[in-house]
């Protein structure tokens, strides 16, 4: 008896099974220190490319660092400063020069600078960058191409916190009078206006000055007085929340160790300091004053060692950065993005 076959069932040859594959987890994303959120650590898998990452995951950036106000980005691939440079525009835009400077630094390649050239024995107190002028950028990035033998951490603080921090009547005070800064140029105590404006022709000092809202004098021997009040406070333009922003701390006399600032103050007569700070009256800020408010960045303040290769990105608003002193070489790397017009945001 023939055996009876089950039918044959008719294939369609066009039909097609779709198989998702998942893509691998470039990324891990989660505090970097147990006692705070900032800043989020991105820590990559093996080979991730900076670059590509960036491009792909920029909203993702952008909102994680409205969120944490720092981000620290370890383990990726970034193999030179043009990697560095490239990220940095992958995640934020066009990179800034830094003008009116404030600080001795060193252009190394395309709008990528040095770290402060100050002493390796000398703290940098907390600051925002360019918080002592009217304009600033938005976003600020480290790169850690080399790691100090001891020390040299970069201490982050949350400029919120700060701003909340500060007792209310000092607070208020600088609110209600802002701060002036008074720098010297030439005599060589400090930065040579040169240098500061990036130009030897002083027809363009006086027209960045006019420009910026900055009062000049020209004195004896080519040596130049600047005047500019700013603001004490800002509004993030994104968060709407109020940060602490600006330099009174680190321009006022009382920045000096006792030693240096007495025989510096044997030498000049107070208005003619390279730098200092008053409140924006042109009345004297009391040193008090100033130190509850370098007592809230030491309270505020956290920090963590470099590892070489990363890469720190700063809300400049958000988050203050400093320097703690070190031994050995060091080459911390620095841009810049998205310059705001502080004149052009709510105060």
């Amino acid at each position: 008896m023939e055996a009876v076959r089950p039918p044959i069932k008719k294939i369609n040859p066009t039909a097609r099974t779709s198989v998702r594959l998942e893509k691998p987890q470039q990324v891990r994303m989660g505090p970097l220190l147990s006692e705070t959120t900032l800043p989020l650590l991105i820590q990559a898998t093996a080979g991730t490319d900076a670059v590509l990452w960036a491009t792909e995951e920029r909203s993702t950036i952008e909102q994680s660092l409205l969120q944490h106000g720092g981000i620290l980005l370890r383990g990726f691939k970034v193999e030179s400063l043009a990697d560095f440079q490239r990220f940095i525009e992958a995640a934020s835009g066009d990179l800034l020069k830094y003008t009116y400077r404030s600080t001795p630094r060193t252009e190394v390649t395309h709008n990528i600078y040095t770290s402060t050239e100050y002493p390796a024995n000398q703290e940098i107190p907390l600051h925002n960058e360019n918080s002592y002028s009217r304009h600033w950028p938005l976003k600020v990035f480290f790169f850690c191409e080399k790691n100090a033998e001891e020390g040299g951490r970069t201490p982050i603080a949350d400029s919120y916190q700060v701003f909340e921090r500060i007792p209310a009547a000092v607070r208020d005070r600088f609110i209600d009078k802002k701060v002036m800064y008074v720098r010297n140029y030439g005599g060589g105590a400090d930065l040579p206006w040169q240098e500061v404006f990036q130009t030897q022709d002083q027809g363009e000092v006086e027209r960045f000055c006019r420009g910026a809202g900055i009062d000049y004098e020209w004195r004896d021997n080519g040596r130049l007085r600047t005047r500019q009040v700013c603001q004490a406070v800002a509004r993030h333009p994104k968060t709407g929340r109020m940060v602490w922003f600006n330099q009174a701390h680190l321009f006022h006399v009382s920045s000096l160790e006792p030693e240096l600032r007495d025989a510096m103050l044997e030498v000049f007569a107070e208005e003619d300091l390279p730098r200092h700070a008053l409140y924006g009256d042109g009345t004297p800020i009391e040193t008090s004053a100033l130190d509850e408010i370098r007592q809230v960045y030491r309270q505020t303040q956290v920090s963590f060692p470099w590892q070489e290769g990363d890469i720190l990105m700063l809300d400049n608003m958000a988050v203050a950065h400093g320097r703690t002193p070190y031994r050995g070489e060091r080459k911390i790397r620095v841009g810049m993005t998205e310059q705001i017009d502080g004149d052009q945001i709510e105060a």
